[in-house]
């Protein structure tokens, strides 16, 4: 981290600063709705503390229903300039390696006093959005309130409930009228899962593997896999991040964007359709490799997840820009939309904290707190400190698979080319989910080639696994 320029530890300033802190922040006034009573629940990884967003449905008119999505009101203990701050703008997010995770907020801000925890009065900023039978948004709104979170619950949990296939959360048992709440909120996210795709927006089931641990021995790399509770909360907080850059738009306010521009490699994205009997237009087309996505996903859904990985590599990475007022807005290539932020993790990501004030001021109807220069350094810093933390991520994950796979040396595996440059050819193999290096054997390869790779070499200081590929399939 030291390396790349990120910061481990707090300053004594902030660790100071976070001392002082010992409550809640509490702001009762006319322009903060109390909306404790609405049966409001949070669905997040199974260890996470840091609760960013808690969601809740009512049904409407026909078809329509409302949605609110409260996320937690950071700024309201996080002022700009203090020393926390400082800290969180200097690495830009929390880092989560499978040694250690590197908050971006001290964790007695972001775990509790600044989290949506269950059973907790927290100040809010709500994203309203009426969505009718298409999953088209009719109606949005955004607001302060006071929230109450009634369930904290898990996705891999609620998944099982919703497949049928495990009980229902003990958490959603114990409030009346909770389990019909989560299936009106599945069957909203649905229609507006499918609104995006009917756009061009890419639904894409990548694999993201992460560290196993018995003691303090890594035995396994676990692959997290998409469920129906977690598209349920990405689809609402796609939603919200649109209705938030849409009401800094409609009220003179710059803003942080979140974009996706062109692909980089669409040629090689369409030679993998006709390598698989399809077809894609010559031009970046984002509703055709949607509906390329579909077909490969009914055809081949076991070996859908390595297309979806080869597919994201050759799009390219996301980054941050700024829209200033009237401006022309980027686009996302991904989500199919030209008003998308950040706005929904600001315990964990600086551009989503620096929204939500200008979100304040705007409701308030302040000035903006930020000057489009500012936001201009703040966006090509993120994007930097972005690529610094998936780095440091990647190579501490490399060093972990390392020293699970170091004694498998001269074992076979079947995989997937997920990178090639001047510095070399990568793969990931499927089982376990670890990624390394080709270093013989890889001249032709490309992106999205399937491959049964020799391990050579592990080192786990370094992170390196060197692969031999012996055959190309």
């Amino acid at each position: 981290m030291v390396e790349r320029g990120l910061l481990p530890d707090f300053a004594p300033g902030a660790v100071a600063q976070a001392s002082s802190i010992t409550q809640a922040a509490h702001e009762p006034g006319p322009s903060i709705r109390d909306l404790r009573a609405l049966p409001w629940v949070s669905i997040d990884n199974d260890d996470s503390r840091d609760l960013d967003q808690l969601s809740v449905s009512t049904a409407g008119a026909g078809e329509t229903t409302t949605i609110l999505v409260a996320v937690a009101d950071v700024d309201a203990l996080v002022e700009a300039g203090t020393a926390i701050d400082l800290h969180a703008a200097a690495n830009t997010a929390s880092i989560y390696t499978a040694a250690a995770i590197f908050p971006m907020l001290p964790e007695k801000l972001s775990t509790d006093l600044t989290s949506l925890g269950q059973g907790q009065d927290r100040l809010a900023i709500v994203s309203e959005m009426t969505v009718d039978g298409s999953g088209a948004v009719t109606h949005s709104d955004v607001y302060r309130a006071l929230v109450h979170n009634h369930a904290k619950l898990a996705y891999n949990a609620v998944a099982a409930w919703m497949d049928g296939t495990g009980p229902m959360p003990a958490a959603l048992s114990d409030v009346e009228g909770l389990d019909q709440q989560l299936k009106l909120q599945e069957a909203v996210a649905q229609r507006l899962r499918a609104n995006r795709q009917q756009h061009g927006a890419l639904t894409l089931e990548t694999i993201e593997p992460r560290a196993v641990f018995k003691g303090d021995d890594i035995v396994d790399m676990k692959a997290e896999e998409k469920n129906r509770a977690k598209v349920l909360i990405e689809e609402f907080m796609v939603a919200a991040n649109g209705i938030n850059a849409r009401y800094l738009a409609d009220h003179g306010f710059p803003s942080l964007r979140r974009v996706l521009r062109s692909p980089q490699r669409w040629e090689r994205i369409a030679a993998l359709a006709k390598g698989l009997n399809d077809e894609l237009p010559a031009e970046p087309d984002g509703a055709a490799l949607e509906a390329f996505l579909r077909r490969r996903r009914l055809a081949d859904a076991d070996r859908f997840p390595e297309l979806s990985l080869s597919v994201v590599k050759l799009l390219g990475r996301g980054e941050y820009a700024v829209t200033a007022p009237g401006g022309p807005s980027p686009s996302h290539f991904g989500l199919a939309m030209s008003d998308y932020t950040h706005s929904t993790a600001p315990n964990r990501r600086y551009p989503d904290l620096v929204t939500q004030r200008l979100l304040k001021a705007a409701l308030a109807g302040d000035a903006s707190p930020y000057s489009v220069e500012a936001l201009s350094e703040i966006a090509q810093r993120c994007t930097d400190r972005e690529n610094s933390a998936s780095k440091v991520e990647r190579q501490v994950r490399k060093s972990a698979a390392a020293m699970m796979l170091e004694r498998r040396e001269g074992e076979r595996f079947e995989g997937t080319v997920t990178g090639t440059s001047a510095k070399g050819t990568w793969a990931r193999i499927t089982h376990p989910a670890v990624e390394g290096k080709i270093v013989q054997g890889a001249a032709g390869l490309d992106v999205g080639d399937h491959v049964r790779l020799t391990l050579l070499k592990t080192d786990v200081e370094h992170g390196f696994i060197d692969f031999a590929c012996v055959a190309s399939t």
